[in-house]
């Protein structure tokens, strides 16, 4: 027997795997409704990786043995945990059929989920051992269902087969193979794959799943043509203590509308992202030497941080002045074991998405703990390190913005000035959503200056506006004042012509205690025109 067979066999009795969980997200409310739990092997070994584990099994006929390994340590971990939602663990159509050998004992897959809560686990078949005895595996697939267990389809639109395999099993859910997720919001053919699976899945009552979301453009897109569940790095990492909840950074998308298109989500008007913050910084392994850390510092002199990450992950934030004093500390110390960088790390960073809003980031440092404010934080895309930012420069970025927004906001109401007002229509006509403009006057606002004097005007226009903001819909509507007794409301609701009556209703009621009470027994007062 080779040595790397035996390194295999070694790993799987003595259980040297580890269990990470993806979050899966009903993409209508972006609530978390379970995680797909995956294996990772020992960091240092061949097997590292799933697919690494997985070739290795089936050369050597231990496929269904690594499979009932990894499911009894998924469902352990899933418990201790404490994770909530439904727990989708990948098995093969030998591990369903068959009892197999473990710790010299025979062992079925379902006698170990009768272990376990009922109706929680759902069980995914992959392409990538397929069966040629469907009526076998539809029969065990019900047997299993008669326990609880629901079954999920893996990698849907592989082939032929998966497609015979949904017709045959039923289903509870289908995962749409992720070759057809990525850049779906260009690619008019894969739409209509998706849009075709979706309509299927409605006759067969399946809920389908995207597989490989990784940005948010095909997320939207995604949510656009009604597909109800996705995973991908866009909404989660596999990990070993993965989110609870979807990113606040995503909140912007599932407030649209469920099947909202990628223009009526507003990305060209989305709020300001960390993105504009971001600057490059030299990165460093977590089992590095602290001499390589010395190093990269001196390689660069102009870095003022390194960020720490291990298998990929961003896991530390370290800075030129605190490594030279650890530095010197460990030197004074005369330590004979090597430190490694990991070893330097003091605190948590914050990390967060480039697509976080300043508004949020700026949440997140001012509830966080202190050095979140003295460290800064790391920006990341689909997970991934791509910069860092400074606490300092996002309060002077966020003074600026608001110095900006009171240059184009009416000084008396606040509102959006006639610049963000041009801004909005051109925005709006260039992505060809569809408008309703209302221009706003009041009457006889001049004669009123001239009677009761303009401080009291300023009031009356300010009441007029506070009115406005209470009546039109600030998640689709824009109001804004383009001077003097003149307003404009942009309304994107549907019921536009209803809140248009009841401005013209209450506006009246409103604005009644500013005229004297004699004024208002006569019904009205005489003043002379400006002409």
């Amino acid at each position: 027997m080779k040595d790397e067979d035996a390194d295999f066999l070694n790993l799987l009795r003595n259980k040297a795997l580890t269990s990470v969980f993806q979050p899966i997200v009903d993409l209508r409310f972006g609530h978390i409704v379970g995680y797909e739990a995956l294996v990772r092997g020992p960091a240092d070994s061949p097997y590292a990786r799933p697919d690494q584990l997985l070739a290795k099994a089936v050369k050597l006929g231990k496929l269904a043995q690594l499979e009932f390994i990894c499911c009894a340590l998924h469902l352990q971990r899933f418990k201790q945990l404490g994770l909530s939602g439904r727990l989708f663990i990948n098995a093969s159509a030998e591990l369903l059929t068959q009892e197999v050998e473990v710790d010299k004992c025979a062992a079925s897959l379902l006698n170990l989920l009768n272990t376990y809560p009922r109706g929680n686990v759902v069980i995914e078949l992959s392409e990538s051992q397929p069966t040629h005895d469907c009526q076998e595996l539809a029969s065990a697939a019900q047997h299993y269902r008669e326990y609880g267990v629901q079954i999920a389809i893996d990698d849907l639109g592989q082939g032929f087969s998966s497609l015979v395999l949904w017709k045959e099993l039923l289903p509870e859910y289908v995962k749409i193979d992720r070759y057809f997720i990525h850049n779906v919001h260009q690619d008019l053919l894969k739409q209509q794959v998706v849009r075709s699976i979706c309509e299927i899945a409605h006759q067969a009552q399946a809920t389908v799943i995207a597989e490989g979301i990784e940005t948010l453009e095909e997320l939207i897109e995604l949510r656009r043509l009604g597909v109800m569940g996705g995973q991908g790095y866009a909404l989660g990492h596999p990990l070993e203590h993965p989110a609870r909840c979807t990113a606040v950074s995503l909140r912007s998308v599932f407030e649209q509308p469920f099947g909202a298109s990628l223009a009526q989500v507003r990305l060209s008007d989305r709020p300001v992202s960390v993105r504009r913050l971001m600057r490059n910084a030299p990165t460093v392994d977590y089992y590095a030497s602290t001499a390589e850390l010395e190093h990269c510092f001196q390689a660069q002199p102009q870095a003022e941080q390194v960020v720490v990450l291990r298998a990929g992950l961003v896991v530390g934030l370290l800075r030129r002045e605190q490594v030279a004093k650890q530095c010197q500390l460990l030197q004074a110390q005369a330590c004979a074991t090597p430190c490694l960088c990991g070893d330097l790390i003091q605190y948590t960073p914050l990390v967060v998405d480039r697509s976080t809003s300043l508004e949020d980031l700026g949440h997140l440092i001012a509830t966080g703990p202190e050095h979140y404010l003295t460290e800064g934080f790391v920006i990341t895309r689909a997970g991934q390190y791509v910069g860092v930012g400074s606490s300092v420069e996002l309060m002077r970025e966020w003074s600026q913005l608001q110095v900006q927004a009171a240059q184009h906001a009416n000084p008396l109401t606040l509102l959006p000035g006639n610049h963000a007002i041009n801004q909005e229509i051109a925005r709006l006509l260039e992505t060809e959503q569809p408008f309703a403009l209302c221009y706003a006057d009041i009457d006889g606002f001049k004669p009123f200056n001239d009677v009761y004097g303009y401080r009291q005007g300023d009031e009356a226009i300010q009441t007029t506006a506070k009115l406005f903001q209470e009546i039109i819909d600030p998640q689709q509507d824009f109001l804004g004042h383009l001077g003097g007794d003149d307003f404009i409301v942009i309304f994107q609701s549907d019921d536009w012509e209803a809140r248009c009556q009841k401005m013209l209703a209450q506006l009246p009621k409103r604005l009644a205690p500013f005229y004297s009470a004699a004024h208002r027994e006569a019904g009205g007062y005489w003043t002379e025109n400006r002409q």
